[in-house]
């Protein structure tokens, strides 16, 4: 079946929250005023819980279905990036300095469109309860919703996500069995030298020369510390140091960040990481610091479940428009965290041409929150049939 006839009834509603959402973007678990307009929306349809607050702006919402069940949950991120938005677009950001350039204003508004049409026709067993999470782009919300007990206080068997996709064909969907996207870590690296007169450099301790030897040593560990066919990414994304071109400076800084997906890579990573750091300060005679901070586990789908998922999402959008073994990216989820504790799936939504993610003119695509609204109610309706 294609887009639920329902659902495309009230898509110009869609839009308008949509764009409304646009215009009001905020960062990490400070989603007041998101989380606001959601909780009256679901007011508005009728759903027969309404739980607030959770990880600070969060919410979860509980429709009952006929009879009784499990309970299939579906999440959303809300939240929006630090970026200056210049798409000039009428429902531009009203925040300064911020914008949805990563479009969970139209994850939050597919998930409310199933809403609707779940709180209205019922036709499904159990429960489906509504995620709708703060923070996934920094701060971990998804976490922190799990250590505040949601999954197992509302009984969640099963968790189910959706992300836009640019360049994917408009209403495609795509995933993988397994792991799907990386686990995600941060590295920072404070060395401390002895600065001095960039003509006399005999007299200080250098700590340009080491950040440089530093960044390029610890790019051996890809190129020689691991398998060649083991997926890993190690990069130095900033470098800092130096006010003047006459002046050698005291200090530098680098910061970079680690892709991977296998535990063991993980801590072979961190391993090399600080014997290089140390034996290249001890080269150059400065000191430097390695603070390594793991976030978001690796993205994981349980096979059974993405299976199931694809077949969905080839009754919605058609077999030739969805790719069920799609392999893994090095990007991060912090969906990952409801995946350690339940089986589900995360999939891909075709943006259709756009600017790419993260992008200042970056827009969510309107057209396709019909079919992911689709796609999240059938799932409800075809995983707890009515019996």
């Amino acid at each position: 079946m294609p887009v639920i006839n329902r659902i495309a009834d009230f898509a110009a509603d869609m839009t308008a929250w949509r764009q409304h959402l646009h215009t009001i973007p905020e960062l990490e678990f400070d989603c007041h005023q998101t989380a606001a307009f959601v909780a009256e929306r679901l007011r508005e349809f009728g759903v027969d819980e309404l739980h607030e607050g959770i990880a600070k702006t969060g919410i979860v919402a509980i429709i009952n279905g006929q009879g009784d069940g499990p309970t299939i949950g579906l999440r959303a991120d809300m939240d929006a990036l630090p970026i200056p938005e210049e798409t000039g677009l009428a429902y531009a950001s009203t925040h300064p300095g911020k914008m949805h350039a990563c479009g969970h204003d139209g994850h939050t508004t597919m998930l409310l469109g199933a809403a609707r049409y779940l709180a209205e026709t019922r036709n499904f067993s159990g429960r489906v309860a509504l995620i709708f999470q703060p923070a996934e782009e920094e701060g971990g919300g998804a976490d922190i919703m799990v250590r505040e007990g949601i999954l197992d206080r509302f009984d969640i068997a099963q968790v189910y996500a959706l992300h836009n996709a640019p360049g994917h064909a408009e209403g495609s969907f795509y995933t993988a069995p397994g792991p799907l996207m990386a686990a995600v870590d941060t590295f920072e690296i404070h060395i401390q030298g002895r600065g001095g007169h960039g003509a006399m450099p005999h007299e200080t301790i250098d700590p340009v020369m080491a950040a440089c030897g530093i960044a390029q040593a610890i790019q051996t560990i890809v190129s020689r510390n691991h398998y060649a066919l083991d997926d890993l990414v190690v990069s130095v994304t900033q470098i800092h140091t130096g006010t003047v071109n006459n002046v050698i400076p005291d200090t530098a800084y680098l910061n970079g960040t680690v892709r991977t997906f296998d535990p063991a890579v993980q801590k072979m990573v961190m391993r090399r990481m600080r014997e290089i750091v140390a034996g290249q300060a001890a080269s150059y005679g400065v000191t430097a610091e390695l603070d390594y901070q793991v976030g978001y586990p690796a993205t994981i789908n349980d096979a059974a479940k993405t299976e199931f998922a694809a077949e969905v999402a080839r009754e919605v959008s058609g077999a030739a428009n969805v790719v069920g073994d799609g392999g893994r990216e090095m990007g991060a989820e912090d969906f990952s965290y409801m995946l350690e504790k339940r089986p589900g799936s995360y999939l891909f939504i075709g943006q259709g041409d756009s600017a790419g993610l993260h992008h200042p003119k970056y827009n969510f695509n309107d057209e396709i929150a019909p079919v992911g609204a689709s796609f999240f109610a059938r799932i409800v309706e075809k995983a707890q049939p009515v019996a």
